[in-house]
């Protein structure tokens, strides 16, 4: 990442712990304040936006008015602190400003034609571009597959995915409202993308077309990566308003935006860019941006000159009826961990060298103890429970990619599986197809003639999303080998299915999400609780009880763990209807969770952060249970859901 050599005027910069209590403080309780819904965004600048004003939490709002005159707002709001104690001993000011954002893809309005929004072949950063179906944003640049090193286009999600968008998508140029003639058009399909705390941001892998790394009206080649700062001078290519010159307003910021009726309000994290003081350089029509320049890069410049220098993704600008001149970027070396690619084109591989790679199997070695860096070993068994569980040599754990499963021979399911997350290599891959394991014979295993007209799902204990991580091979792999029976166990659709408002699948995307947005490693272990009482149907015991432990590092260094456990504790008396009655989920202590599994979890005791309730580390289970739309009680921090009808849970 390269640092650029711009300073700033104004009073000094934050310190390095200032502005690291500042981005861990943003990215921790942004949400909470966003949720207020005339809270537009948070984030970190100077007070009264002065150049030489004092390092401030900055709000925006919708509406700003008097203390007093809070209540007669049409919509329910709260007073903000006039200060926020950000880290132990560390308090700052705050500030507030009216403003409104929006996407800056929106509807775009009909203009003149020019090289900007017809087909150029080569491509080129900052022309027209987006998905084949949707309106039209910018190719921001073009960069390199990180696993590949296939050359692609670099833009936003809300261009090149969009809210009715898939991976593997059609991306065309120019953009579907400059020229409808897709078929004509094709330029790539959809990689890659993420819409998050992280970013805006999405990968087309490009075909068919030549491209010119060179951005139009810029004459530069992005290559390397600001850590911006306030006052840092930038310039953006945008479709739609052509060069555009700023500066930075505030860091660390948090906004949330509707990304339409499949994705609903996202928080995005990023920084704010202002028009420039610079009265030679301030646009004509005195706007920063307008609809179809997301996707453009913002370059730091030196004067009017840009340079090779990135400073962030262009994904939003102020509402059209502000005059406060304001546009959002996203920081690229999130961007770029997210989407896992480079500027400069790879070394090409021999053709010796690229023939081995695509031919070699990837090892499945299976869960990592160590993928930590601190011990996170798999739980003790028994005597009895070694004895049932299905060899692998010598081994009485099965590796596949990315993870392992304990597999009983008595009950034909998993005992337990663990495996690992790193949520800054997340790939978004294709789904497959159910199967068995040919290497154990097909006794050993329960099928799908346990799932079939009933509404049983055939749930992933290590989920899919979790495993797809690595090179593109190495996570295709992984979600092959994620279902396989072996892995597999019934869990019925109102609690598996998150999009059903399930518990156990809000956990799993809360638990994906939450490595992700902060680019941290996880290791995960689950499995159901086999009781002895547990129903027979079809001729297989049905699992009561699942259960789960997240262990990961803390900012301390120290390994933390969370275990929860889902109980369904009645079947009723029509098992094919299969509905549980009531069910609930717990948080529970590493001490609890061995007793109700009868394995040994004491390498995690000295972790649990329900033995702390003054450990930072409980923050999290607070997310965990705001999150499931549960209350969090006071038996020990236990978070209880408890749901007599689906209708009944609101989240």
């Amino acid at each position: 990442m390269a640092k650029k050599t711009s300073k700033s005027k104004g009073n000094t910069q934050p310190d390095a712990n200032l502005k690291e209590a500042l981005r861990r403080y943003v990215r921790t309780n942004g949400h909470k304040f966003l949720k207020d819904p005339n809270v537009t965004s948070i984030g970190v600048g100077r007070k009264n936006g002065a150049p030489d004003g004092e390092i401030s939490l900055v709000f925006t709002v919708g509406q700003k008015v008097e203390t007093s005159q809070l209540e007669s707002l049409e919509v329910r709001t709260k007073l903000l602190p006039e200060e926020i104690e950000i880290a132990p001993g560390i308090t700052v000011k705050t500030d507030v400003e009216e403003r409104r954002y929006e996407q800056s893809h929106s509807v775009v309005q009909p203009q003149s034609l020019n090289d900007r929004k017809t087909r150029q072949d080569p491509l080129k950063p900052g022309i027209s571009v987006g998905q084949f179906e949707r309106s039209a944003g910018t190719l921001g640049a073009i960069v390199f597959d990180e696993d590949s090193g296939a050359p692609c286009i670099l833009s936003n999600w809300h261009v090149l995915h969009t809210d009715a968008g898939d991976i593997g998508d059609q991306t065309v140029q120019p953009g579907h409202f400059d020229d409808n003639n897709t078929s004509g058009n094709d330029a790539g399909l959809l990689l890659r993308s993420h819409l998050g705390a992280a970013g805006d941001c999405a990968l087309s892998r490009i075909r068919s077309r030549g491209f010119d790394r060179t951005i139009l009206g810029l004459g530069v080649k992005p290559s390397r990566m600001a850590d911006v700062e306030l006052d840092d001078p930038v310039v953006k290519s945008g479709r739609t308003s052509g060069l555009t010159f700023g500066v930075v307003r505030r860091i660390e910021v948090m906004v949330n935006l509707f990304f339409g009726p499949n994705a609903g309000f996202v928080d995005v994290g990023g920084f704010e860019i202002g028009l420039t003081p610079e009265a030679a350089l301030r646009p004509a029509d005195g706007e920063i941006s307008r609809p179809g320049d997301s996707g453009s890069l913002w370059m730091i410049r030196e004067g009017r000159d840009a340079t090779d220098i990135v400073a962030g993704l262009h994904f939003a600008g102020e509402t059209a009826d502000s005059d406060d001149e304001h546009a959002l970027a996203c920081y690229p070396l999130s961007v770029q961990k997210k989407l896992r690619f480079t500027f400069d084109p790879p070394a090409s591989p021999s053709a010796n060298e690229d023939e081995a790679a695509t031919e070699a199997e990837i090892p499945r070695s299976g869960y990592d103890t160590d993928f930590l860096g601190l011990a996170a070993p798999m739980p003790e068994m028994t005597l009895s429970q070694k004895r049932d569980a299905v060899n692998f040599g010598r081994a009485q754990v099965i590796p596949y990619t990315h993870f392992s499963v304990c597999l009983s021979e008595k009950r034909r399911l998993a005992r337990f599986v663990a495996w690992n997350v790193d949520g800054a290599r997340k790939v978004v891959v294709g789904e497959s197809s159910f199967r068995l394991d040919q290497r154990y014979d097909a006794s050993l295993q329960t099928d799908n003639s346990l799932y079939s007209d009933n509404k049983l799902d055939r749930g992933h204990i290590a989920r899919r999303a979790d495993l797809a991580w690595g090179s593109i091979p190495e996570a295709r792999q992984a979600s092959w080998d994620s279902y396989f029976y072996t892995n597999i166990a019934p869990q019925h659709e109102r609690y598996n299915r998150s999009n059903r408002a399930g518990v156990w699948g809000k956990l799993e995307n809360l638990i994906l999400q939450q490595a992700a947005d902060q680019d941290i490693r996880c290791s995960v272990i689950a499995g159901p609780i086999f009781g002895e009482d547990d129903p027979v149907y079809r001729g297989v015991p049905i699992p009561r009880d699942y259960w789960k432990l997240i262990a990961y590092r803390s900012a301390q260094g120290e390994l933390k763990a969370s275990c929860f456990v889902l109980s369904q504790n009645t079947l009723l008396s029509d098992i094919e209807t299969l509905d549980f009655d009531p069910f609930r989920m717990f948080q529970v202590s590493v001490a609890d969770l061995a007793e109700r599994t009868g394995m040994g979890f004491g390498a995690y005791a000295a972790a649990d952060v329900l033995a702390s309730p003054t450990d930072a580390a409980c923050g999290a289970s607070e997310r965990v249970a705001e999150a499931l739309g549960s209350s969090r009680n006071n038996l020990g921090g236990v978070i209880s859901v408890e749901i007599m009808e689906e209708e009944d849970l609101i989240f």
